[in-house]
């Protein structure tokens, strides 16, 4: 027997990928096929009861007072700041370590990215680098970014905001059902924008993406923009977008909504069982953990860090292990915000954090002897020098 209690020969090679919807799908799929036949035969495919079905189960689900269904999560931002008044030369505060669309969507609007580092142990945005950036340029609005599953620590990194009026948006695309503090993700900001990319821990069969907020007058601003500006048929008060959240989209999440908690709860169960074997194994690696104020993680990604990452990476893959790397370059480096004139070493929180995290396999459907053998692969990765 190995030392995780697996038969020597089972840990040769055993294929592991980073996320396996199939197992999912399995479990839930006459009642997913059910719904698509409901939608089919309605033959009403665009908005509708299904779309406002799932709005209001959102809303109850993320302690909002509304939901507002899009497109896709890169669509809720843009739609978010677009309800802002966000426009050319505004200037929008954010991380730099986060997914691409988080700044896309504040330079399609002409508005400037402003990037303030990270804390290194939760991988979002430094409070007082937010701070401190909001003191010294003309923000107009703040982008927080509930990174991996986890919460920013909100109450320190909207202060400086608020007591300018300056509206927060927070980026909970990989973070739906997180709590920080008690309160859900979504529900603190102006508005909160979630994704439903299919990897997401309520993912959908394609695009799709939500807007929360408490304010009835921006609800109604983003319903609006998702159809051109419109709220009567072919009359437009704005110039808004096509972003309309497709009814096979939402009965599909309104499927997968209600095992949503569980899902999440297993999630943090292969997150706890990672700590113990990664630190058992004594690998010379950084393991998250959630801060106090995370009452409520979800780890949409498990990421540990590591020096020799690309080594190690490489090692996994040979022994059927998937992995990724969330994010190779951070955004203040992409040659398309080049014209931002930031250089390296303006944010070297977020550049070392880019060079040597590595996300694992944590999906609800992996069983322990999984989690076993991922962990032992990285123990004897370093035990081999």
């Amino acid at each position: 027997m190995g030392k995780w209690g697996l038969p020597e020969e089972s840990k040769l090679f055993r294929p592991v990928p980073l996320l396996d919807l199939r197992p999912q799908f399995s479990a839930i799929e006459s009642e997913v096929l059910s719904v698509i036949q409901r939608v089919v035969s309605s033959q009403k495919f665009i908005l509708g009861e299904e779309v406002e079905a799932f709005e209001r189960e959102m809303g109850e689900y993320c302690k909002s007072n509304y939901a507002v269904g899009c497109a896709s999560g890169s669509d809720a931002l843009l739609l978010a700041l677009m309800a802002l008044g966000i426009g050319p030369g505004d200037r929008v505060l954010t991380t730099p370590y986060t997914f691409f669309a988080t700044a896309s969507a504040i330079a399609r609007l002409g508005a400037v990215p402003v990037f303030a580092d990270i804390e290194p142990d939760h991988f979002n945005v430094d409070p007082d680098q937010a701070a401190q950036a909001i003191r010294s340029g003309n923000i107009k609005a703040v982008i927080p970014v509930h990174l991996f599953g986890g919460c920013t620590d909100l109450d320190p990194t909207i202060a400086a905001p608020e007591e300018r009026g300056i509206p927060v948006i927070e980026d909970a695309a990989q973070s739906i059902g997180s709590e920080y503090k008690g309160r859900r993700a979504g529900s603190i900001g102006a508005i909160g924008c979630f994704s439903f990319f299919p990897s997401k821990n309520l993912g959908a069969f394609g695009d799709a993406g939500l807007c929360t907020s408490n304010d009835a007058a921006l609800a109604e601003r983003l319903r609006s923009l998702r159809v051109h500006g419109s709220r009567v048929k072919y009359y437009h008060e704005s110039i808004g977008i096509n972003s309309r959240l497709d009814a096979l989209q939402a009965a599909v999440l309104r499927v997968k909504l209600r095992y949503l908690d569980e899902w999440s709860a297993a999630r943090q169960r292969n997150a706890e069982l990672y700590r113990q074997l990664l630190e058992t194994a004594g690998a010379p690696i950084v393991v998250p953990r959630p801060a106090l104020y995370q009452t409520r993680h979800i780890y949409n990604q498990f990421v540990i860090r590591c020096e020799r990452r690309d080594a190690l990476r490489e090692s996994l893959q040979q022994k059927g292990v998937g992995t990724e790397i969330y994010y190779p370059l951070p955004l203040h480096l992409q040659p398309c915000f080049a014209y931002l004139g930031y250089k390296e070493g303006d944010f070297p929180v977020s550049e070392r954090v880019a060079k040597t995290t590595l996300a694992l396999p944590v999906y609800p459907e992996l069983r322990r002897d999984d989690l076993e053998y991922v962990a032992d692969q990285i123990s004897k990765f370093f035990r081999a020098g």
